[in-house]
């Protein structure tokens, strides 16, 4: 497998690690809950790993499994937390790949899989993990639809220079056909355009409800100011904002405050558009509420609805929290939208 070191560095660990020797008697603090024991022979401390969100334990889990394995190459959802893709929840495992001589196993929290020699391996900061074109195949074959277009997505966002049709290629030249088939129906929509993981998965719901495609990231220019839509519908002057959710738990500053400066960004967008509308995790992996959201705007289905992959989403995300909104550039991590 090429390896290709690369000018950035991988996403770090969001809390401090210790190895065993760096602290005496780490099992007694365990028991006092002073400590976490992240994996064997690495601690951190308690109350930090309780403040931290299901994605960014499991971030700090793979940053564990590297200081026991410094050798290792990560991949999947390992090398989609290193390289700043989406995390669902917390994938638990640590994935690794081996040598197709070795033996695909679980030891101690992480999963080794036998590979091929068809995948590009990166280098960030010391770390060895196959690159987002291929952390995307992979997970586009293995995982959801909804979760694959999200790490496409994800992976146009970072390999700028990339695009649909290469994920494409890569796909269909693995020497593996495992996967091959589900993998081209997310790797087929990916869209660098499509800014977060919550858009991603909204797409893929309005699809198979049946819904027309949106354009995205429509820009309008209105009193001087500049707002970009996330969705747009222009034949019937609809805008979509999948945020909700996130918007207005103080990481963007004072709720009311982002409320009243997304109020008045909403009134400029209507002097383009006949309505603004809204929605967060919680109406896309219910389904229903987004359907009932977007009808209730004046948008109306022009295809069935795909019954099957709706309920399998519900099933495989309902239970999880929202992905991470940390997305890439090349040159870095994008801020996220000013509502000014």
């Amino acid at each position: 497998m090429p390896l290709v070191t690369v000018a950035r560095t991988a996403r770090p660990s969001p809390l401090a690690l210790l190895r065993h020797s760096d602290t005496p008697h780490p099992e007694r603090s365990v028991a006092k809950g002073v400590l976490v024991k992240v994996r064997h022979g690495v601690y951190a401390s308690a109350p930090a790993w309780k403040s931290l969100p299901p994605w960014d334990r499991y971030l700090a889990r793979v940053h564990a499994a590297a200081l026991i394995h410094p050798d290792a190459i990560f991949c999947l959802e390992s090398a989609a937390a290193l390289l700043g893709m989406p995390v669902f929840g917390d994938p638990v495992d640590v994935h690794i790949l081996v040598p197709a001589r070795c033996a695909s196993r679980l030891i101690a929290g992480v999963r080794a899989h036998r590979s091929s020699e068809d995948r590009t391996i990166v280098e960030l900061g010391g770390l060895a993990m196959t690159s987002p074109e291929d952390t995307a195949v992979d997970l586009a074959r293995l995982r959801h639809p909804a979760i694959g277009l999200a790490m496409a997505d994800a992976a146009l966002r970072i390999e700028t220079e990339s695009t649909a049709e290469r994920l494409l290629l890569i796909n269909e030249a693995r020497v593996s056909s495992r996967g091959r088939a589900l993998a081209r129906w997310p790797l087929a929509r990916a869209s660098a355009r499509s800014e977060t993981a919550i858009e991603a998965v909204s797409r893929a719901v309005i699809e198979w409800l049946g819904f027309p495609a949106p354009e995205l990231q429509v820009v309008f220019r209105s009193s001087g100011k500049e707002d970009r839509s996330d969705f747009v519908w222009k034949q019937v002057g609809l805008g979509g904002e999948a945020d909700g959710d996130l918007k207005f738990d103080g990481r963007y500053g004072d709720p009311r405050d982002v409320l009243r400066r997304q109020s008045l960004r909403d009134r400029r967008l209507r002097t383009h558009l006949r309505a603004v509308a809204h929605w967060g995790w919680s109406d896309v992996t219910a389904i229903t509420p987004l359907r009932d959201i977007l009808t209730g705007a004046g948008l109306r289905a022009i295809a069935p609805e795909q019954t099957a992959r709706l309920y399998s989403l519900r099933r495989s995300l309902t239970s999880l929290a929202p992905p991470r909104r940390r997305t890439h550039a090349a040159s870095g991590p994008l801020r996220p939208r000013e509502y000014s």
